[in-house]
């Protein structure tokens, strides 16, 4: 329960913080920056979408007992959020050459704003998932491990939350990404 109030808190933090760049947005006019949309972004959209696919498989695998497989989906997640991670800083990159930096445009400031908050989630769910990499790997050694490991119903609840929490945090970049793509 605490753990879907977690994510309607998080929720809560973006609708808010989408709300006020709409604001600032409209406020000026609703007149678009000018500048071009860091293609960084529309790159690393792409790159989610196909870490959610990746991470779906992992339940599957548990419940097949698969454990080497589990640990490069688990791994192939990580990985695909680390490139997330680094085009999302390649894109601020590109924002500063075309000159919105974050103090000078309220809107600018604003999508660095939330676009680094998006990436802490990120990184906190990267941070779960190297967790439960290192378990699943760990577990996978030996046969007895992977009894126990597959038979947790802690463990189980440990990939049901990442997996949850993981199309979460990709359903919110989805709308931020539609946010500023078309209010940019």
């Amino acid at each position: 329960m605490m753990f879907y109030l977690a994510l309607l808190g998080i929720g809560v933090l973006f609708t808010g913080l989408v709300t006020m760049y709409i604001f600032t947005r409209l406020k000026d006019g609703g007149v678009l920056s000018g500048h071009p949309f860091p293609r960084y972004f529309s790159l690393s959209t792409i790159v989610l979408l196909v870490s959610s696919p990746v991470i779906a498989q992992a339940r599957r695998l548990y419940r097949a007992d698969d454990l080497p497989n589990l640990a490069r989906c688990l791994g192939a997640t990580l990985l695909l959020g680390s490139i997330f991670c680094g085009l999302q800083l390649a894109g601020w990159r590109e924002l500063s050459q075309q000159g919105v930096f974050f103090k000078d445009d309220p809107a600018g400031t604003y999508v660095y704003l939330i676009s680094g908050v998006h990436i802490a989630h990120i990184v906190g769910g990267m941070l779960y998932l190297l967790a439960l990499l290192l378990r699943t790997l760990h577990a996978a050694r030996d046969g007895v491990r992977t009894l126990v490991f597959i038979r947790n119903p802690y463990h189980r609840r440990q990939l049901q939350a990442i997996t949850v929490y993981w199309h979460f945090v990709d359903v919110i970049w989805l709308v931020l990404f539609a946010v500023f793509l078309f209010m940019y």
